[in-house]
């Protein structure tokens, strides 16, 4: 007789808790704020990055690296059959599971599509904060 009572409290628990993880979820990629950051290359790089991301250039790559209290982000598009390429910041932003990096590969003007191949990447500085981060 017990377990007949409590069978609509369990059955209304079993069907709020679906809606419960919607929302936590829901919240988990909420934008808290937007990251600052500074573009680096060459010589601005850590030398241990640099020669990382030489080595991966070729191929496409997502990949952090962290010094002390900065975080670099870092993004390439691999070999590409001329120059011109560019890469665009979309979004850096903070959530409160994550940090969010978007960037696009933007193609070359008629004028600019020539030449040797070339191996457009793109690396972010920002604060170090001890959250993953996903790439879009």
């Amino acid at each position: 007789m017990k377990w007949k009572r409590r069978m609509p409290t369990a059955l209304a628990l079993l069907l709020i808790l679906p809606l419960t993880a919607c929302k936590m979820q829901a919240n988990a990629t909420k934008k808290l704020s937007d990251l600052d950051y500074v573009i680096v290359s060459g010589r601005e790089l850590p030398k241990e990055l640099y020669d990382i991301l030489e080595e991966k250039k070729t191929e496409s790559f997502k990949l952090t690296y962290e010094e002390d209290d900065r975080l670099y982000l870092c993004v390439g598009y691999g070999q590409q059959e001329s120059g011109g390429y560019s890469i665009a910041v979309n979004d850096l932003y903070l959530t409160e599971n994550a940090i969010y990096f978007d960037t696009s590969l933007i193609g070359p003007g008629p004028e600019e599509a020539k030449g040797e191949v070339s191996y457009p990447y793109l690396t972010v500085q920002t604060k170090y904060l001890d959250k993953p981060v996903v790439f879009q």
